[in-house]
């Protein structure tokens, strides 16, 4: 969790220096927000958050912004006092940049059904059987067998696996029938199809 906002509803000395009291409520909040290791942020511009139309009412702050321990760069939440229009709390704002990430868009894999797992299977199988197990009497034996299948699986999956493009259309249960009945569709543009 990298922030939590929003109208909270408690007065309290601890963000507003007008208020003269400070609240158990405040301290359970606090407890909460500390738990997901994030931190009370002041802001840059130092605003009252709501403001009353009661004359017998206060102005205070009740809008607070919360944010990741660690993110001390990120402290640079504004009060906006000219863009509540008719609401009667202030809108808080906060940039934070985000860094481009490389998100892997290829993953090898046998396709469920198909005659390259059948014979994966198949291979992974004869490899096993072949290993000699006779001379399993310490534990670096041991390791040497399930190293050996470890290779022999890694080997067969390079033979039968194939390079599948990741994207957000990728679905598990599509197989080559749906790609036929797709074209099929899109060639004669026939509901039925």
């Amino acid at each position: 969790m990298l922030i939590i906002t929003g109208d909270f509803n408690i007065q309290d000395s601890l963000w507003d220096p007008a208020f003269l009291h400070h609240s158990t409520i405040s301290d359970n909040l606090l407890i909460i927000v500390d738990s997901f290791d994030l931190s009370l942020l002041t802001s840059t511009n130092q605003f009252l958050t709501r403001y009353t139309d009661n004359p017998n009412g206060s102005n205070s702050v009740l809008d607070l912004m919360f944010l990741q321990s660690s993110s001390d760069k990120l402290n640079n939440h504004i009060i906006h006092l000219d863009w509540h229009l008719t609401s009667n709390h202030m809108l808080l704002t906060i940039t934070i940049s985000t860094i481009e990430e490389n998100i892997i868009s290829v993953k090898r894999s046998i396709v469920k059904g198909s005659e390259e797992k059948k014979s994966f299977i198949k291979e992974v199988m004869a490899s096993f059987r072949s290993l000699n197990m006779s001379n399993l009497s310490d534990i670096p034996s041991l390791k040497k067998i399930i190293g050996n299948f470890t290779d022999i699986v890694a080997e067969s999956w390079k033979k039968y696996a194939k390079n599948i493009n990741i994207t957000k259309h990728s679905k598990s249960w599509w197989n080559k029938n749906c790609s036929r009945a797709l074209e099929k569709y899109r060639n004669t543009k026939n509901l039925e199809d």
